[in-house]
């Protein structure tokens, strides 16, 4: 049994497709299916069940693969001390984060992280929280930012930050001169969300519980908050968006803001790490360095 047929199946569990896996490890599909296949000989077990359409792990071989991936990790740590990188704040930190959080977030920390750490870069990722969290956990990321809930085994998460949310109204609308609306209000007008696979999606709909939550009538679903913003502005709708969306540098004229009443929708914020990940320092510079961003109408997390 060697690393790197360890690997590999880690890989195949992972794309659950030989080919796909074969390209991820950079070698050839013929050289991982015969390296999995001398390893199940040498286990007496079966790891993998193959058909047509795809790859499943068997029972016992998952407990193999849980058991690999530990064994990656630890060899990492070994890695990194045999470069020399005591030092927990040099070297990149794979970072990845969502697209309701990424770009109003990234331009402010990274300054500020750059002069708490100048010697980590970050290699940023950034996705859905549902191809995020298989990352983190096999070792392609080392901290994820998301929004809770969040939840994997061997997975640490601590909160940042919390932000409320707002109704964002087209100009010329009825709502535009309200001080506050209320959630149920939202049930009478065309609401555009996030398309499916966005927790933000879901925390609207949750927030406005009067929405259908299924399938969207055309124009009503955006793959981003600054094209649901632009279809706002364009009159198709109303939408809600996070307080850091709504900071002046991505205003729009033709875009009105108004708060919800009390008590107010909101998200928290979290970081997200493997317990096994040995650069604690490195997440605790992210943590405070996060902190400290000022972004209007934010609680910090202490």
């Amino acid at each position: 049994m060697t690393l790197t047929e360890l690997k590999y199946v880690v890989a195949l569990a992972q794309e659950r497709h030989f080919g796909r896996a074969a390209q991820k490890c950079f070698v050839t599909q013929p050289t991982l299916s015969l390296a999995l296949a001398k390893l199940e000989e040498e286990l007496g077990l079966k790891l993998f069940e193959r058909n047509k359409s795809e790859v499943i792990v068997t029972p016992r071989g998952g407990q193999v693969v849980e058991q690999a991936r530990k064994v990656l990790d630890e060899v990492g740590k070994i890695q990194h001390i045999a470069k020399g990188s005591h030092d927990q704040l040099a070297g990149a930190l794979r970072l990845g984060v969502i697209p309701t959080i990424g770009p109003y977030l990234l331009p402010d920390l990274i300054p500020i992280l750059k002069k708490r750490a100048p010697a980590m870069t970050l290699s940023i990722e950034e996705n859905l929280t549902g191809n995020l969290a298989p990352m983190l956990r096999e070792g392609e990321l080392d901290v994820v930012v998301i929004a809770l809930p969040f939840s994997l085994p061997g997975v640490k998460t601590q909160v940042v930050y919390e932000e409320p949310f707002s109704v964002v109204v087209p100009e010329g609308h009825r709502w535009g001169t309200r001080k506050a609306v209320k959630p149920s209000e939202l049930d009478e007008e065309n609401l555009l969300v996030l398309n499916n696979g966005h927790c933000f999606r879901d925390q609207v709909l949750e927030a406005c519980p009067g929405q259908p939550n299924t399938a969207q009538p055309e124009g009503r679903a955006g793959s981003s908050l600054e094209t649901i913003r632009n279809m706002v502005a364009s009159g198709l709708g109303v939408s809600v968006l996070p307080a850091s969306a709504l900071v002046s540098r991505y205003s729009s004229r033709l875009v009105r803001v108004v708060p919800f009443a009390s008590p107010i929708p909101s998200r928290k914020v979290a970081l997200a790490w493997r317990t096994s990940f040995d650069r604690p320092l490195a997440v605790e510079a992210l943590a405070e360095s996060i902190r400290s961003v000022k972004l209007p109408s934010i609680k910090i997390a202490k």
